[in-house]
């Protein structure tokens, strides 16, 4: 029986896992820059607060979920990352510890979607969440901190998308205007677009139906019905974002698919790479009701999550496994012995090492070092063994020499890091 890994769930191989080291470090490095801490929550919540958070008629709720009952609870795989990080807010009452908190957090996010290219069943996310600032320059600062990731990675060519839902009045007049453009022209709308026309309207601009698309071509903006304070919030938004830099468009269209998303609304799109129809790299919005609603005070909120797969696409760089800094073959018993000893040493000392135990030719050996891509061969045979030495091959220098081993740990161990990536300061102190 042939057992492969489930459709849309991909493994990753260690050649693969060093860029996705680079990317997470680039990643928690720019947060705490902005004064983020990480934040880790289960990868099971209670089924509701998707639900109740996300809108019973958003996709990822009606289609999506992975939701199964065990021990008669309600569970779910977390699908996205705010709901999760919102509800331990809550739990843990840190708006009674703090004004305003900063998370960041990576992880596995799981839809049962239909997979393409830069989307799969089983994906991973690195989002912020801001608690406790309800002004226009937070959410300004939170667009520019995406931006620039971005940019700190290397992918340079994306745009900013930007639109305002409103706050609650704004959003029912958007809803009755919505309800008075659609239902005479309900006939021509895709299935799930009729069936969510009375519930959500604003489900039907975020539709991928090419009928729904045709429909709401000339649909009214929500831009032209902000009341006084949402409109001063837009506005203080764009200012800020000018003042920044931000290379956004206004887009009325955007609606994104949560629920629970309140005023400013954002995402970020790819202008060139490869990434088929899936060009949106990240998004998020203000979501100032979440709290309230899972039981907490009155906090205003802002966050953004951004697909690791679909950055990693983008992502320029080098695509090698890390090399070690020495290789190790041992000639025999004694040399053996010693190597295990010597292996312990260097590691203590910061320094990469692969032992060859299998006891093969010197010849594989040294072909086996240098398909790692190591600095270093140390040479333990049994007669250096007997003279109190080993035998160095710099693979990179093609030179070859002879040390005691007697403090032949300290010896290697600086002139691997030496030879490492910004491994000549390391050594020099």
């Amino acid at each position: 029986m042939e057992l492969r890994a489930v459709r849309g769930m991909n493994d990753i191989l260690p050649e693969e896992v060093e860029r996705w080291h680079k990317l997470e470090g680039a990643f928690r490095l720019h947060a705490e820059l902005h004064g983020y801490a990480e934040v880790r929550t289960p990868l099971l919540e209670p089924t509701e607060l998707f639900r109740h958070q996300m809108g019973e008629t958003t996709d990822v709720v009606e289609k999506e979920m992975y939701s199964f009952e065990r021990h008669g609870d309600q569970l779910t795989v977390r699908p996205e990352g705010t709901a999760g990080a919102a509800r331990a807010y809550v739990e843990h009452a840190v708006h009674a510890k703090e004004p305003i908190t900063r998370w960041y957090y990576l992880g596995a996010m799981f839809r049962g979607e239909r997979p393409a290219k830069g989307r799969y069943r089983q994906f991973y996310q690195a989002g912020c969440e801001l608690f406790g600032d309800p002004g226009p320059l937070c959410d300004a600062e939170t667009i520019d901190l995406i931006a620039g990731f971005l940019e700190r990675i290397g992918v340079g060519d994306f745009v900013v998308h930007v639109n305002s839902l409103g706050s609650a009045g704004t959003r029912e007049r958007y809803r009755e205007a919505l309800l008075a453009h659609y239902t005479p022209r309900k006939d021509r709308l895709s299935e799930d677009s009729q069936r969510r026309l009375e519930k959500n309207p604003l489900r039907i601009l975020d539709s991928k139906d090419p009928r729904d698309h045709e429909v709401s071509r000339d649909a009214p903006s929500i831009l032209d019905l902000l009341d006084d304070a949402d409109r001063a919030h837009w506005d203080g938004v764009l200012r800020c974002l000018d003042v920044l830099g931000v290379n956004y468009v206004v887009d009325p269209s955007l609606v994104r698919g949560l629920d629970y998303y309140t005023r400013t609304l954002f995402e970020v799109k790819a202008t060139s790479g490869d990434l088929g129809s899936q060009s949106t790299l990240g998004g998020g919005g203000r979501y100032d009701n979440m709290i309230a609603g899972l039981g907490g005070p009155s906090v205003p909120a802002i966050g953004f999550a951004m697909g690791m797969e679909r950055l990693l696409t983008l992502m320029p760089g080098d695509t090698s496994r890390r090399r070690p800094g020495c290789f190790l073959a041992p000639l025999g018993q004694v040399g053996a012995d010693r190597a295990l000893l010597l292996a312990k040493q260097l590691r203590a000392l910061g320094v990469s090492v692969e032992l060859d135990g299998r006891g093969g030719r010197l010849k594989s050996m040294l072909r086996r070092a240098d398909a790692l891509g190591a600095r270093l061969c140390v040479i333990l045979g049994d007669a250096e063994m007997e003279r109190g030495v080993l035998q160095i091959k710099d693979l990179a220098a093609h030179v070859q020499e002879e040390i005691p081993l007697d403090g032949a740990a300290r010896v290697l161990a600086d002139r691997a890091l030496e030879s490492s990536p910004g491994g000549g300061q390391r050594g020099a102190r």
